[in-house]
C-alpha cells in the first residue's frame, strides 16, 4: 500500500491539490492513512469526521431534507459533505464518504459494508462532485480500511475527469 500511497501524494503535490476529508464511517481513518507517508501535510488541508446527523447537518452544512429523503447512507448525503467540507475549509479536494461498516445495520434495509463515496473539485472557480457506492466484504475494520483506501485511489480518476472536462 505504501507504494501505492506514495504515488497518490506526488500527483496531489504536481497537481497542486489539497486535500480535505469529510469522513462518517470510516471516522478519519482517510486522512490517517494519507498521513502514514512523510510530508503529507503539504497536501493534507484538515479532516472533518462527522458521525451523527446532527453533525453533518451542522459542520459541514448537509441538508436535513437530502438525509430525510435520501438515507444518511446515500451518494447524496456524500455529495452534500464533500462540497460542504470544500466550503469551510481551503483545500481545493473534498472526499467524503458515508456507509454502513457494521457489525448490523441497525433497521435499514442497507446491507452492511455499503459505503456512498464522493470526491468533489474546485477547478477555475467551479465545483465538480462525482460519487459512487461500494460494498466491501470483511468485518468492521475491514470494511473501514478497504473504504478508506478506495477513495483515496480514486482521486487521480476522477481528477482526470475534470481535466479533460477543461481542456
Amino acid at each position: 500500500m505504501n507504494h501505492h500511497l506514495e504515488s497518490v501524494l506526488r500527483y496531489l503535490d504536481e497537481h497542486h491539490l489539497k486535500l480535505v476529508t469529510a469522513e462518517s464511517c470510516t471516522a478519519g481513518l482517510t486522512a490517517s492513512t494519507l498521513a502514514e507517508i512523510p510530508g503529507c501535510g503539504s497536501t493534507l488541508e484538515c479532516a472533518f469526521v462527522t458521525y451523527s446527523a446532527t453533525a453533518k447537518i451542522s459542520v459541514l452544512g448537509v441538508k436535513p431534507e437530502t438525509i430525510e429523503r435520501y438515507n444518511l447512507t446515500s451518494e447524496e448525503v456524500a455529495r452534500e459533505m464533500a462540497e460542504g467540507a470544500l466550503r469551510i475549509s481551503r483545500a481545493n479536494v473534498g472526499l467524503a464518504d458515508t456507509g454502513l461498516a457494521g457489525p448490523s445495520s441497525g433497521d435499514s434495509n442497507i446491507p452492511v459494508g455499503t459505503v456512498c463515496f464522493a470526491w468533489s473539485f474546485e477547478h477555475d472557480g467551479d465545483v465538480k462532485t462525482f460519487s459512487e457506492t461500494r460494498k466491501f466484504n470483511g468485518d468492521r475494520n475491514e470494511v473501514r480500511q478497504a473504504s478508506a483506501d478506495y477513495m483515496i485511489s480514486r482521486i487521480w480518476h476522477y481528477h482526470n475527469e475534470v481535466l479533460k472536462e477543461n481542456s
